[in-house]
């Protein structure tokens, strides 16, 4: 009867499992499941049928009914209509294998878990009935190899190598001085449980790449986790010469549905959903540019597409003119109005775009408004070249303000030249305000967040002050 004592011993202990957390709304880091979950079982391993020896597994908890991210998202973007009720009821109780782990033990790199798939180093628990000797039948675990792919049932488990323990948790640890840290810190404009907002500098790369040595996600997975045991997540990008509001998310979770808020929004937009009363999420630049628009407000529809340049060295966007062939990929709509004008010039605009194609702002304002934006040298600089002597026009001799001096922070920033005092003008295209959902509000329920409670969801509105540069030549064009 040593078969049925082993088989009870391994119910009793799956079911302690279950109990201690293996149902429900999951995003547990790898360093909390580990001593929940880490068993070491005599199975038999299909892969090692040679002799059943004793193996070490590391278990994940049972699949359970989960919330889908992008799901989530879409229903906050109010585009839930788009799925029925039914496939999303469907679609909560399905998933892959990949998408598990990766939930699951959000720590662990994401090309090391589908090593492992390709490996074939992952299981999934089955239950086959056996007949012993003596004739009776007997349930028999057996752990049989499971493709990333491969869809998962409720209270499926999966198994991975006990060699993941051994994994050490990736570090990001920068040569950064106390200043510099302290500088990062500083950029914070809002965190909860869910985001971190920061005020991005110019002149900073939000994401690394070759040839950059310092860049905002790095340096948020160094400095910005606190005690969480994820890092950051970028949830939209802002160009490197661009300023203002970066959202991350500071859960997979919570990344995962603001990326699906953003998706959601710009396919509304697309469909010419104007309706600003009905956008959750809305994004408001600023921007000064050369000239002034024709009207002091409107709508830009225009499209946009990637061309080649200077025989394949580099690539500019520029609009799409053939309206009748034109992908959805390829829309583009900005939403503009004038904030102030200047007998200089130059107008301050507010900028609310209504999709996130690459440089869309930028070529929206030269190509269709014509008034490229000051310090955009790549799509205005026939513009800009009218614009040599004038920092040694009237405009500086009516002026009280002084060249600003080199003034370096952290990391070889510098925010104080670049104004339109000076020759070389820096970009002046600043993310200066942000409404999104608040999405910590709703990862305290998920489950039970119905369409009844999205009427009663609170948005966090975000402002981000101006780089000094902007400022200065606010305050000159003012004066």
């Amino acid at each position: 009867m040593l078969v049925g004592a082993n088989l009870l011993r391994r119910l009793l202990r799956s079911q302690l499992s279950a109990d201690d957390g293996g149902t429900g709304f999951i995003i547990t880091a790898i360093h909390h499941l580990r001593p929940q979950y880490s068993t070491t079982t005599e199975f038999s391993d299909e892969g090692n049928s040679e002799n059943k020896k004793e193996s070490k597994w590391f278990t994940l908890p049972p699949f359970a009914k989960t919330v889908s991210a992008s799901e989530l998202g879409a229903k906050l973007a109010r585009k839930n209509h788009l799925k029925s009720a039914t496939s999303a009821e469907t679609s909560a109780y399905k998933t892959t294998a990949l998408k598990w782990v990766l939930k699951c033990c959000p720590e662990l790199p994401r090309n090391l878990v589908q090593k492992l798939f390709r490996l074939r180093q992952v299981r999934r628990e089955s239950i086959a009935m056996e007949v012993t000797d003596d004739g009776c039948q007997v349930q028999k675990i057996q752990l049989k190899r499971v493709g990333a792919k491969d869809s998962l049932n409720i209270g499926d488990k999966i198994f991975l190598p006990i060699s993941v323990r051994e994994v050490p948790e990736e570090k990001h640890e920068h040569d950064c001085t106390n200043e510099e840290s302290n500088f990062i810190r500083s950029l914070e404009l809002y965190k909860d449980t869910a985001i971190i907002v920061l005020n991005k500098p110019p002149g900073m790369p939000v994401q690394g790449g070759i040839g950059i040595k310092w860049s905002l996600d790095e340096l948020a997975a160094a400095w910005l986790r606190y005690d969480y045991s994820e890092s950051p997540r970028l949830v939209h990008r802002l160009d490197r010469d661009c300023s203002g509001i970066l959202v991350m998310g500071r859960t997979q979770m919570s990344a995962a549905i603001l990326h699906s808020v953003f998706r959601e929004e710009t396919l509304g937009a697309s469909k010419h959903d104007s309706d600003n009363e009905k956008r959750v999420l809305q994004k408001r630049y600023w921007a000064l540019v050369i000239g002034s628009p024709r009207r002091p407000k409107g709508t830009i529809s225009a499209p946009l597409r990637k061309v080649v340049v200077d025989d394949g060295k580099s690539d500019r966007i520029t609009v799409f003119e053939h309206n009748n062939t034109i992908l959805s990929s390829q829309r583009a709509i900005t939403e503009y109005r004038v904030i102030k004008t200047s007998t200089h010039g130059f107008t301050w605009l507010e900028l609310s775009p209504l999709t996130g194609r690459k440089h869309q702002l930028r070529v929206h304002c030269a190509e269709v408004l014509g008034t490229p934006i000051v310090g955009d040298y790549k799509y205005g600089w026939q513009a800009h070249r009218r614009l040599q002597n004038l920092a040694e026009s009237d405009l500086r001799k009516n002026s009280n303000e002084k060249v600003a001096k080199e003034n370096m922070l952290p990391f070889g920033l510098n925010m104080d030249s670049g104004s339109i005092l000076e020759k070389q003008l820096r970009l002046h295209l600043h993310c200066r305000e942000m409404i999104l959902p608040n999405v910590s509000q709703v990862l305290q329920n998920p489950k039970s967040f119905t369409d009844d409670d999205l009427s009663k969801l609170k948005s966090l509105e975000i402002v981000a002050p101006l780089p000094s540069y902007m400022q200065k030549s606010w305050d000159i064009l003012n004066s």
